[in-house]
């Protein structure tokens, strides 16, 4: 239903630009964004909404559960991270700060990967 609805606005903006011409484009485009924006926020709290009651509807996945995606990208940030510090521990107390800087990334990592395992309250 919002995608008809927000198809509904597009339109609108479209033909309020073809009348009003290029003049007004950026406050055509400025109102629909601050649209499409106010419906992603509502989602988005009716979501949070739902999980914090604890269930969803249909036992869909949310995407705030940590899917595939969230995980990638925080192997991904921190292993763009373990570059500079593990220069730092090594810089600053050689073999043993290049361990304690490991120790750490591999401890953050274990423990974001088993968040998921962790009943929630």
């Amino acid at each position: 239903m919002e995608s008809q609805e927000l198809k509904k606005e597009l339109d609108a903006t479209l033909d309020a630009r073809r009348e009003l011409g290029p003049d007004y484009e950026a406050a055509l485009v400025d109102s629909f964004v601050e649209k499409v924006d106010t419906q992603v926020r509502r989602r988005l709290a009716e979501e949070r909404l739902a999980a914090a009651r604890g269930g969803r509807d249909g036992g869909a996945p949310s995407p705030l559960d940590g899917g595939f995606g969230e995980r990638f990208g925080f192997a991904i940030i921190t292993l763009v991270l373990a570059i500079p510090l593990s220069a730092i521990g090594a810089a600053q107390a050689g073999l043993k700060g290049l361990l304690v800087a490991w120790a750490g990334i591999l401890g953050v990592n274990f423990i974001h990967a088993t968040k998921r395992l962790r009943p929630r309250p």
